[in-house]
């Protein structure tokens, strides 16, 4: 097992292939500048593509919040990951929260996001990041960039367009409301919505069998349901062809096959 990274404002388990990472700056509602969430994120990122024990990762937040974003003290006083002109702004916005988007794009293993509280912004955009969110009835849901005079410098723009395409994105980041979880469950922005105190136990249960698949063909399946979105059929295919012949190569597959027929016997 590749050996689990040292966080400083994040905890990190690893229990039956899944890997949960838990936001842990609640005195700052899991704020994502001003924090080191964003070393601590890109860091299990990279772990979880070097370990072959983990299948699933599961994103949450200690406290009330899953992340409320950027610290906007920091912007009231134009400190911290705020501070200096354009030419500074801009390079401290590549070489930090940009980072978070093309770590998690990477990331070989489905991502579960269990949204406990308000997902802000940034934390918002972190949410849709993942592969499946799951909402607990305190979670609420804003990208509230405009609110403040400025734009999803992290890529929220790029990230919510394609969940729940470009009308209903365009409407909620123009206006910068903030919708609960249920809203959030008809836009198709989450998939399930839970009571507070059985939102881990769902996302444990879902993530628990997802981790139960094969873990290569796991792996292989995530990068064809990304790639899908940006490849033509006619190429599309031709990986398919490839990667199913990997597949039929691997011990799992046969595993797998040998469970079937023993279970269609009985």
């Amino acid at each position: 097992m590749s050996q689990q990274p040292q966080l400083t404002d994040a905890r990190l388990s690893l229990e039956g292939r899944v890997a949960t990472l838990t936001l842990d700056r609640h005195d700052v509602r899991n704020a994502l500048t001003g924090t080191a969430l964003v070393d601590d994120i890109i860091a299990v990122a990279q772990w979880v593509n070097a370990c072959d024990d983990v299948s699933v990762l599961v994103i949450t937040g200690a406290g009330s919040a899953f992340s409320a974003g950027g610290n906007v003290k920091d912007m009231a006083n134009r400190g911290g990951d705020f501070a200096g002109d354009v030419a500074e702004v801009s390079a401290r916005y590549r070489r930090g929260i940009q980072r978070i988007p093309l770590a998690l794009a990477e990331v070989e293993v489905p991502i579960i996001a269990a949204v406990n509280g308000p997902a802000i912004g940034a934390g918002f955009d972190l949410a849709n990041m993942a592969d499946i969110r799951i909402a607990s009835r305190k979670a609420k849901f804003g990208e509230t960039f405009l609110n403040l005079g400025i734009i999803p410098g992290d890529g929220g723009a790029w990230f919510m367009q394609r969940l729940i395409g470009y009308q209903r994105a365009f409407e909620l980041t123009l206006s910068g409301r903030v919708i609960d979880a249920e809203e959030a469950r008809e836009y198709g922005i989450v998939l399930e919505v839970c009571d507070p105190e059985a939102l881990m136990e769902r996302v444990g249960e879902l993530a628990t069998r997802i981790a139960a698949q094969p873990p290569k063909a796991t792996r292989l399946t995530k990068r064809l349901m990304k790639m899908a979105q940006r490849t033509e059929l006619k190429d599309f295919l031709d990986l398919c062809a490839v990667f199913q012949g990997v597949c039929h190569n691997e011990p799992e597959h046969l595993e797998a096959v040998n469970a079937m027929l023993e279970k269609m016997a009985k």
